[in-house]
């Protein structure tokens, strides 16, 4: 640890943050480059995105076909019974609008040239229609302006010396011309060639036409492919990419009908993974060039007096803030300036300058701490306290003082806040209750009880952002119990699959043999640890059925057979596409592929790492 230096992070813009935990976050406008840091989202909502949801000769709307399939535009499906798009989904859908944006040259915006009639500017092909036939059309001009350009005549170009549009995408352009072209000229048994058909002019992507007497592209050609190719994925995202998904066999997850045929019998294809790679390349963004955009995995080191700060596009540690002893749980300020840890050896609540790793101050608490949690509007933080009677205090982020301890059921080892910002929930291990607090009342008003103790939770949304169900871990039992909210009552338990095996005794953990469960950003999946499988478990979600697992870093002793390395906490970045586990027993972080279950990196960091938290820097 001797050898970290303490970094300040910098911000390129006025800073807007979100705090966001291991189970239920929320964060918008992630991925969005420079071109697109200016776009307003409230002028994107009362003026763009209705245009998605006007009906078209045909009785086809934008909506129809981009909220069923997976395609570069994205737009997200309604709530049951709704007919419009929720806050949350709104910012969903400007996050991949604001993709389809080139605010420097406005015909390079896929947004406007695809629907946009050819003779006019626009694409050749757009399989929903041409329905602007010119760019006098009011649509185009309301989608104009909000780009920041109101003149159809001579749209904005970049200045002299700024970097070109699609230059973050333009360094995987050898990878494209090296492992991806060649696919398109392969001839594949029992298939014509993708070539064959998409040379043709009408074609949504469209390829150069060879030069007479040749068998490939030449440079300028390929720079025509990879913009071509560039239109039909979603940069890091295969699965939401049409070009891989419309070419690969339904029963393998791809589209109902490609007039090519099935080019792909199963994702497994090693032409498919190699067009799928350089996709999830497209998503990273140099480390010289600011985003605008910055998740952070903030680390409490139980067993150490630092917090270790992960950067999740680099993987790397960036800042390392010590002088905590015993540092617990760990929560933001809504606007970032701050970080709250519970000090387990002062039994105080450290409030600290994110920026600098200054504490600034230290507020008394009643008793020990364990975990902490802060209210959905950033006016409260809740901590834990890990003695009888069972108490959570509540402190003013306003004044910093401690001014209330509810009483719950028992001392508290975990406490969270619902996603809907209306209960707290705490669990206790000693009582074996997990206890739920009305926060507008800020009394204790039911209870579960469990033959167990209680360690993490997790909860699943109704549609409306109500608490569907809470996903509780037990003392002893490698699973999780379920727990439906509104009932008040445990409806079943989920035991995680026999194998794999074999940890959790030489580590002396059997007595909590799964620690660390969280519900991904989309609320479409369950993530579940196992330190006696040495694993984390991904189940779908509402149903629960078993995806698979990823396996975690084995910890190699001298003369001893492997042990697993106990893992401990969830978080996500934002989007979801990446999950860390704290590995407690091997002193490191590994960062997790949602989408494939493969391990990406493993992190070093500090003795015992437990708790995560994410926070988003805009």
């Amino acid at each position: 640890m001797g050898n970290r230096k303490q970094l300040k992070i910098t911000l390129i813009a006025v800073p807007v943050l979100v705090a966001m935990g291991g189970f239920a976050a929320f964060a918008f406008q992630t991925n969005i480059g420079p071109a697109q840091a200016s776009l307003d989202f409230q002028t994107y909502k009362t003026r763009v995105e209705p245009i998605f949801l006007k009906t078209r000769e045909g009785g086809v709307r934008c909506y129809d076909c981009h909220s069923a399939l997976a395609t570069r535009f994205r737009l997200q499906p309604f709530s049951s019974g709704s007919s419009s798009w929720t806050e949350e989904q709104s910012h969903q859908n400007f996050e991949h609008v604001s993709q389809l944006i080139t605010s420097s040259n406005l015909l390079k915006s896929p947004l406007l040239v695809h629907p946009l009639a050819q003779e006019a500017g626009g694409d050749p092909a757009h399989t929903g229609g041409k329905f602007w036939k010119s760019r006098d059309d009011a649509e185009w001009q309301a989608i104009a302006a909000w780009a920041g350009v109101t003149s159809t005549s001579e749209p904005a170009r970049a200045p002299s010396g700024s970097p070109a549009p699609g230059e973050n995408y333009s360094r995987n352009f050898e990878t494209f011309k090296t492992t991806v072209e060649p696919i398109f000229l392969k001839q594949r048994t029992g298939h014509a060639r993708c070539y064959g058909c998409h040379v043709i002019s009408n074609r949504n992507f469209r390829l150069d036409p060879l030069s007479p007497g040749k068998t490939s592209w030449n440079e300028e050609q390929s720079r025509d492919n990879f913009q071509s190719a560039l239109q039909q994925v979603t940069p890091g995202d295969p699965s939401a990419s049409r070009l891989l998904m419309h070419p690969l066999a339904p029963e393998a997850g791809g589209e109902a009908f490609h007039s090519g045929g099935r080019q792909f019998s199963s994702q497994n294809d090693p032409d498919w993974i190699a067009i799928a790679e350089w996709i999830r390349g497209l998503d990273e963004k140099p480390a010289t060039s600011p985003t605008g955009d910055e998740s952070n995995i903030y680390v409490t080191n139980s067993a150490a007096d630092t917090i270790d700060v992960i950067d999740s596009q680099s993987n790397k540690v960036v800042q390392v803030i010590s002088g905590i002893e015993l540092p617990h749980g760990i929560a933001f300020s809504l606007n970032g300036e701050r970080i709250y840890v519970s000090n387990e050896s002062e039994s105080v609540l450290d409030v600290i300058n994110r920026k600098s790793g200054e504490i600034l101050q230290k507020i008394q608490l009643s008793n020990r701490p364990n975990n902490l949690a802060i209210t959905r509007d950033g006016k409260r933080v809740l901590v834990g306290i890990r003695k009888d009677p069972g108490l959570v205090d509540v402190i003013d982020t306003t004044t910093l003082k401690l001014v209330k301890s509810i009483p719950v059921h028992g001392s508290v080892h975990n406490v969270f806040v619902t996603p809907d910002g209306k209960y707290a929930v705490s669990g206790s291990i000693e009582s074996k209750t997990a206890t739920v607090i009305d926060l507008e009342t800020e009394k204790a008003v039911w209870k579960v009880q469990f033959d167990s103790g209680v360690r993490p939770i997790a909860f699943e949304t109704n549609a409306d952002g109500s608490t569907s169900r809470m996903f509780v871990q037990l003392s002893g039992f490698n699973g999780f119990a379920v727990v439906d909210f509104a009932k008040r009552i445990e409806v079943t338990r989920i035991k995680l699959p026999g194998e794999p095996s074999g940890f959790g005794v030489a580590e002396g953990r059997l007595g909590t043999p799964s620690h660390g469960i969280g519900v991904s950003p989309d609320g479409k999946s369950l993530w579940v640890n196992s330190t006696v499988a040495n694993a984390v478990f991904k189940y779908s979600l509402p149903d629960l059925k078993l995806i698979g697992h990823a396996a975690l870093p084995l910890v190699h002793s001298a003369g001893g057979a492997a042990a697993g390395s106990v893992p401990e906490w969830i978080a996500f970045v934002p989007s979801g596409k990446v999950l860390y586990v704290s590995n407690s027993g091997a002193a490191s972080v590994s960062a997790i592929d949602a989408a494939t279950l493969k391990l990406l990196t493993v992190i070093p960091v500090g003795e015992v790492p437990k708790r995560l938290n994410t926070l988003t820097v805009r």
